[in-house]
């Protein structure tokens, strides 16, 4: 049996990789990544940088994404929890627009793999939660975009945050500027936001 389960989801190339942890009366154990067992559940990735944020209750961080030096991303919650979501914008795909989330926590341990192509970005549940990351390009800000993340279009179900309304919700100025999914198809902003 291999190190890490691959759970694919309604996204083609967006899945969920749940981890083997050895636990005992010590605590526990288990890999994160291991390029020869990512290749087995056919992940075959070259991250080349690691990232990691810590963020409090009711941060929503994103929908973020390069439009050119695109970056495939393994994510993970290492303390608290986070609903990660990932918005496909590949140009011709069949899923165009749609989006995945799931859970995130440190007592899960679940990882979530976002291909090339697609917005990212977390809500954070918890009082605090500490993000990881791996990427297979290195950051480029001149290459940055963004998709509105609350979009009535995409119509992500964020979950609720205790005592924190979505009007509420902790975000970076730039986050609130970015375009919609509609705008983002206007020839005008296509070419300038377009994942190429």
């Amino acid at each position: 049996m291999g190190k890490f389960k691959r759970i694919d989801t309604s996204i083609d190339g967006v899945c969920i990789v749940e981890p083997t942890v050895f636990g005992d009366n010590r605590g526990y154990f288990m890999e994160t990544y291991s390029k020869k067992d990512f290749e087995e559940i056919g992940l075959n990735y070259d991250f080349v940088q690691d990232n990691q944020s810590k963020s409090k209750k009711g941060v929503l961080r994103g929908l973020h994404f390069q439009k050119e030096n695109t970056q495939a991303k393994l994510v993970r919650c290492i303390k608290g929890e986070v609903f990660d979501v990932a918005v496909d914008l590949r140009p011709g795909s069949k899923t165009y627009g749609k989006w995945e989330g799931v859970i995130l926590t440190e007592e899960n341990k679940k990882m979530f793999m976002i291909p090339k192509g697609f917005a990212h970005g977390f809500l954070v549940l918890s009082d605090t939660a500490e993000f990881c990351y791996k990427v297979d390009n290195i950051y480029d800000h001149e290459s940055e975009g963004g998709l509105q993340w609350n979009d009535k279009d995409v119509n992500i179900k964020w979950p609720e945050v205790k005592g924190i309304t979505p009007e509420k919700y902790l975000t970076a100025e730039k986050d609130s500027k970015w375009p919609t999914l509609k705008e983002l198809k206007n020839t005008d902003l296509f070419e300038e936001y377009r994942i190429k």
